[in-house]
């Protein structure tokens, strides 16, 4: 089973491409589960006042793309989650928001999303779901010290570059709406600062999905990746094949 990684974009329109692979290892982890019923995906909204909305947004969205028995998981911004919110699922969906929010709300589950994972269940993280799916999670950021390294547009309601412990199911640093927000300069003054060891920006309407075998992108941006390079940074971009 894999960890599928979205860099964002809403509505999700004409992106059955990203969202189905995700799905359809959810029904295979059920099927060899024997839930007749069908698969049950946790669905993760850590926001305030518009949670319910959102959810049911989300829920019409995902019934265009496969059949599931949703799990609501929602809390306002900074309320723990619980690991008994996990039980009996055949799939997690964590969605976006806040950033900084969901990996304070999320971090008393850690362990037990890993668990869950590390044992075949399916992982998929939109936006913020996707940057605090990272071991070192980039969480937000618009300077280092006085040097402005992206927008404040983009900062997630933080000045200084923030970068926290995430769910840790990837060693690479995970920054989302790549193109959209320019956020690939944050990720590449990051890895040059040596706060990250270089990472993956995800555009819009994007998946990287990890796996068993090589890394696949999925959808219809690119995966810019920024590697350290003796010194200096070096960055290359991967489309869907």
């Amino acid at each position: 089973m894999s960890i599928h990684l979205v860099g964002g974009g809403w509505p999700i329109e004409d992106d059955a491409a990203v969202y189905r692979p995700f799905f359809e290892e959810v029904a295979a982890q059920a099927e060899a589960a024997g839930k007749l019923e069908g698969a049950h995906v946790a669905l993760v909204l850590v926001r305030d006042g518009d949670a319910p909305e959102k959810y049911a947004e989300l829920v019409t969205a995902f019934e265009q793309v496969a059949k599931f028995v949703p799990v609501p998981v929602l809390a306002p911004e900074n309320a723990p989650i619980q690991p008994a919110a996990f039980a009996e699922v055949d799939g997690i969906v964590v969605w976006g928001g806040l950033t900084p929010a969901y990996r304070t709300s999320l971090e008393p589950s850690f362990g037990e999303i890993r668990r869950l994972v590390a044992s075949g269940i399916p992982y998929l993280g939109f936006s913020a779901g996707a940057a605090i799916a990272a071991e070192h999670a980039v969480v937000g950021g618009w300077k280092i010290d006085t040097v402005e390294i992206g927008t404040e547009e983009a900062s997630e309601d933080l000045e200084q570059l923030t970068v926290a412990e995430g769910i840790g199911l990837i060693d690479l640093a995970v920054d989302v709406h790549a193109a959209q927000w320019g956020s690939v300069s944050r990720l590449i003054a990051a890895t040059e600062a040596g706060v990250v060891d270089g990472g993956v920006a995800i555009d819009e309407h994007t998946a990287l999905v990890v796996g068993e075998g090589p890394l696949r992108v999925l959808g219809r941006g690119s995966v810019w990746k920024v590697t350290p390079d003796s010194g200096s940074v070096r960055v290359s971009t991967a489309g869907a094949a």
